[in-house]
């Protein structure tokens, strides 16, 4: 079945309704202020208690230092998702699991990552990462995963998320805008009813 990943999650009530769908995955985005959905570690903290143990978290990070990932790791993330740049040192004092995020234009660097153990996923995504924005599916490489994950993020949604599977067949599916409130409702953050029809979407989708 294919996994589901809920992310940029901003409060422990927006975790309430992810732990109601027994999604696979929880992301959360920190260090990164340009962002909308960009967290304190503290605030992260509070959603991760509410997430519970049979949910993963996964810290969304842009570039990150040695520094960063040490924060990280102490709040007990069991994966850092990884956009930006990738420097070497991070990598080697990496006591967790990353994954690698590609858009549009960096794909083809998969290849890098292929003899990587502590890289266990991969997710391609839109130019703007969190911008709503779907991207030509067609440009995601064919490659030997090997026991890496595969999860396809960038603009998907209650409605176009069975095509997408259907399309790409990925291990995984990544929203975040896709399960916010509509901005002509005035409202903000994550919408309960937009989760539930993704997840039910996801679940019904046969491949």
């Amino acid at each position: 079945m294919t996994k589901i990943k809920i992310c940029g999650l901003t409060s422990p009530k927006e975790a309430e309704w992810v732990r109601e769908q027994k999604v696979d995955f929880a992301g959360m985005v920190l260090f990164f202020p340009k962002s909308k959905r960009n967290i304190t570690p503290d605030r992260a903290a509070e959603i991760i208690k509410v997430l519970g143990d049979d949910i993963r978290k996964v810290a969304v990070v842009v570039s990150p230092t040695i520094e960063q990932i040490q924060v990280l790791e102490g709040l007990h993330f069991d994966i850092i998702q990884i956009h930006g740049r990738v420097a070497p040192e991070v990598v080697e004092k990496l006591t967790i699991p990353f994954w690698r995020a590609f858009h549009v234009k960096d794909m083809q660097e998969y290849q890098t990552y292929q003899s990587c153990g502590k890289c266990t996923g991969y997710v391609f995504d839109a130019l703007t990462p969190g911008s709503g924005e779907t991207f030509d599916w067609n440009l995601i490489p064919e490659f030997p995963k090997g026991d890496k994950i595969v999860l396809l993020a960038g603009g998907l949604a209650p409605e176009n998320v069975t095509e997408a599977i259907q399309h790409i067949h990925p291990d995984g599916v990544d929203v975040s805008s896709g399960v916010e409130f509509p901005s002509e409702t005035f409202q903000k953050g994550k919408d309960p009813e937009r989760i539930r029809a993704f997840v039910k979407a996801v679940r019904e989708t046969v491949c």
